[in-house]
Order: structure tokens, then C-alpha cells, then sequence
């Protein structure tokens, strides 16, 4: 996610399991909603309460729900474009490095989780927490990434530092390097290109229709009417970071999916993040406030949240509507991406 990891890394930014809640803080969470098969999508019918549970509780054991049936078998070799201006030849796709989080769910939900070697940092869902980790911080180790002698690496082109990446392509090792997604159009692209290069084309398109069905049941569940204002905070409080989002946060693309209006970007802020003000928080009025559960608890949970200037001047802080999301979900933008519309829609307009 190059307009997100390039702005927040230095921050220390840490992927995690996906949390949410509303006005007292609560957690919960889900996978890909039930009822959706590998070969086909789901109707836009909007999910019903017992559906929208049941898919929370998968959520929070934070794991995922791969296409049904048998595996895809890879058919290689295929040639794909790289994103870094190369042709890149795949031969075998036994022994998978993804070196983001939402590539790796997108991997492992095609099916081939079975043939994932390694992890970065920001693939943080049950499936590969026991998978070694080749990153330090955001920067991959090339040590590490060929001591599991990976048969394919994917990255985007936000992975670095550039040198391991030439270290790891000149040990002859293929590298297919993607363009990082930052709003909902990205995904299915995504899914497609590393379906691609791993050959297994048809499983892509299972997938991307599974998806793209459930994106239809979330936003059939928007009710009519007015459009709350959603205002989404980056804190770390232990680092004295405080940061509210605008156009290009790769939140905003989910606000408005969720048939929300980004506060930030209606307050006229044109950059991913600024630092926060209160005069900035008074202009921009939200009416509920999107944050990561790591960065809720960070200030303090709600009560801490209320005490920075200008926060307790917003409906959002008056109100106690805070919805919290940790973001190794919220801006993977994976095959769980419906399902985070579909929290949205539950929490921030409170149907």
C-alpha cells in the first residue's frame, strides 16, 4: 500500500488481528462472510444479524475462509509483468514467499497456503503466524527470505530496501512485484495478477467473484438517508503521534464504500495524514471516529481519547462513537476487504 506504508512505516506502524468497536471500546471481528462458494458469488442481499454475527466470530479468530473444493493446481511456467518494469518467468510455485500481509491472505485463500514458506510482518492472520518472518521492522531481510529457498517471491513496490530485493532476484530466485492497493478497484486487480503468476488463473476469478458478491451485500445494507461523517485518527500515543487522515489515506476509499463521507477530506485536508489540531478536529466534525484498536488503547481506550484537545468539541467525542479497526484487516485490502465494509456498515451507522 504505497500512499499508506510509505507515509506510517516510520511510524512503527504494526499490523494485527482486526478488532472492532463502537461507543464502549468493545472488540470483535470476522472472515469472509458465510454462504459464498469458490465457484460462485453471493446475492446482494444484505446479511442479517445471525449471518453478520457469525461472520464477526470468525473474525476475530482471525483466520481465513479459502475457496471451497480441491486446491487449484498450478499449470507453469507463465511469464507476467512485473510492476518494476521486468517480465518475470515463474517455473515452480512450491515454495511461496508473499512479502505483504494482504498478498499473503489473497494466497492463502486461493488455496495455496499449503505451499507459503515465510511471512512479512503484516501477515499477521492465524494461517501464518507459524511461519518464520523475513522482515525486521518493514525491511525484508535477504538472508532470511533465501534460507527458505523460495521458488517464487510476490512484493509490491513499496518492499524494501531495494538491494535485499536485487540480493534475493540475483540469487535467481523470480520476484513478481505488484502495485500496492489502496482503494477497493485494487483488489480484484491484485487477485487477478498474483493468480497469474502463480497459474492459477481460474482460482482468481473464482475468488474476485466470491468478493465481489459479498462487496455487493455490504453495500446493500447502506441505509438511505443522510451520510454520517467518518474521521479516521493514526495515534500512538507512547510516540506522540497524532494524525488524522484525509484523501489518499486508503481509509477514505472504505468511508465511502460504507456510504460515509470522510471528515478529513470534506475538511479540505488533500494529504494521506496531518497532524491533528483542534481547530482541525472542530472543522472537520465528525460524527464517529475510526481508529486501530493498538492506537485506541495507546491514548488510553475512549476515556484517553477524550482528553486530547479538540476531540471532546467533535459530535464523534461528545457521543463516545468510536469505532476501532486494527488495520492488518482495515487497510489490507485482502479478500476480507467485503466483510470490513460490511463493520463499517453495521457500526457507523448503527443498523
Amino acid at each position: 500500500m504505497r500512499a499508506y506504508r510509505r507515509r506510517l512505516a516510520a511510524l512503527g506502524l504494526t499490523l494485527a488481528l482486526l478488532t472492532g468497536g463502537c461507543g464502549g471500546g468493545g472488540s470483535s471481528g470476522s472472515s469472509d462472510t458465510s454462504g459464498t462458494s469458490g465457484s460462485g458469488g453471493a446475492d446482494a442481499s444484505p446479511a442479517s444479524p445471525s449471518e453478520r454475527a457469525a461472520a464477526e466470530k470468525q473474525l476475530a479468530k482471525n483466520t481465513l475462509v479459502p475457496l471451497e473444493g480441491e486446491p487449484p493446481t498450478p499449470k507453469l511456467p507463465v511469464t507476467v509483468d512485473s510492476s518494476d518494469g521486468r517480465k518475470v518467468t515463474v517455473q515452480d510455485a512450491s515454495r511461496i514467499l508473499p512479502l505483504n500481509g494482504g498478498v499473503a491472505e489473497i494466497v492463502f485463500t486461493l488455496g495455496l497456503g499449503d505451499r507459503v514458506v515465510g511471512r512479512d510482518i503484516t501477515a499477521t492472520f492465524a494461517e501464518a503466524e507459524k511461519l518464520p518472518q523475513v522482515t525486521k521492522a518493514h525491511d525484508v531481510s535477504a538472508e532470511s527470505v533465501l534460507s527458505l529457498r523460495p521458488t517464487v517471491v510476490l512484493a509490491d513496490t513499496d518492499t524494501g530496501p531495494e538491494e535485499a530485493i536485487d540480493q534475493i532476484r540475483d540469487a535467481g530466485v523470480p520476484v513478481v512485484v505488484l502495485d500496492p492497493a489502496t482503494e477497493l478497484a485494487d483488489v480484484t486487480l491484485r487477485t487477478t495478477r498474483i493468480a497469474e503468476a502463480l497459474g492459477v488463473p481460474e482460482a482468481g476469478k473464482a475468488l474476485n467473484r466470491r468478493m465481489n458478491g459479498e462487496l455487493a451485500a455490504a453495500r446493500a445494507a447502506v441505509p438511505e438517508g443522510s451520510k454520517p461523517k467518518v474521521a479516521f485518527l493514526y495515534l500512538r500515543g507512547s510516540a506522540a503521534v497524532y494524525l488524522i487522515g484525509g484523501k489518499g489515506s486508503g481509509a477514505d476509499s472504505l468511508i465511502e464504500a460504507a456510504g460515509a463521507v470522510d471528515a478529513g477530506e470534506e475538511a479540505g485536508l488533500d494529504k494521506p495524514f496531518t497532524p491533528i489540531t483542534s481547530e482541525a478536529l472542530v472543522r472537520a466534525q465528525p460524527d464517529v471516529i475510526l481508529m486501530m484498536t493498538k492506537g485506541l488503547e495507546s491514548v488510553g481506550g475512549i476515556d484517553g481519547l477524550a482528553r486530547i484537545p479538540g476531540i471532546g468539541q467533535t459530535p464523534a467525542g461528545m457521543n463516545r462513537r468510536v469505532v476501532d479497526l486494527e488495520d492488518g484487516v482495515l487497510l489490507g485490502y485482502g479478500p476480507r476487504t467485503p466483510l470490513v465494509i460490511d463493520i463499517l456498515v453495521d457500526r457507523v451507522h448503527g443498523v
